[in-house]
Formats: C-alpha cells, structure tokens, sequence
C-alpha cells in the first residue's frame, strides 16, 4: 500500500489530540497525518493560509501543493469541495469525530462517508 497524507482542520496546537475543526477554510491549522500500510507513521501540523471572502482555492491549492491526498472535514462550501475534486483531494465527512485521532481511525476504518453537497455549509463559501 503506498504512504497517504491526511489533512484535519484542528485546533491549536493541533495533533491527534486536537479537537476537529469543522470549517476547514477558518482552522487555526492542519494536523498532518501520514500513513502508511494502514498505519499511522507521521503526525505534524500544517499552519492555515490567510481566508478571504472569495478565496477558498487558496487553503485548497496550499494543502495540494504539500502533497495531500485525503481530506477530513467537518463542513466546507461546494466551491472548495469542487477545488479538492479538481486537484484529486478526496474529501471526507468527520464531523461527529471528538478528535483527530478518532477521525484518522475512523477513515481506516472505513467509517467515513465521501463528502457531498448534503454536508456543505449554506451560501457555498468555505
């Protein structure tokens, strides 16, 4: 299995303790987990991008360009939702997780649900 790095909205100081943001474009960062033949094998954080109305594509293009795959989030507008589908981030719904480490394990699990327009917040914007 090839190494996959997830992206948590989180709160200071972010990690697998962390509370789960559930806006991903108004967190205070990103709990960076890799992992790897279903295993955890690196946590780190992420520092958020500046987010301006309109300017949903930049946490977007900011999480890509550092190589992440996967995205779990607690909400989010269709504009960013469609971004992470353009740039192959497949995003996942994990609002009712109490932490990043009970999101991470339930994505292992298989115990997410693809993100869709049913989980976006209303007015599409981040």
């Amino acid at each position: 299995m090839e190494k996959t790095k997830i992206a948590l909205p989180s709160a200071s100081p972010g990690g697998l303790d962390s509370q789960l943001g559930q806006h991903f474009g108004h967190c205070d960062l990103y709990t960076i987990v890799e992992v790897e033949n279903g295993e955890v094998s690196a946590v780190g954080t992420l520092p958020n991008v500046p987010h301006v109305q309109g300017g949903c594509m930049a946490p977007v293009n900011h999480l890509a360009g550092y190589g992440v795959n996967i995205l779990i989030a607690g909400g989010m507008g269709m504009r960013p939702l469609m971004g992470f589908q353009q740039v192959g981030i497949e995003v996942f719904f994990g609002g009712h997780a109490p932490n990043v480490a009970e999101a991470v394990k339930a994505f292992l699990e298989g115990r997410l649900s693809r993100f869709t327009a049913e989980f976006t917040c209303g007015g599409g914007q981040a």
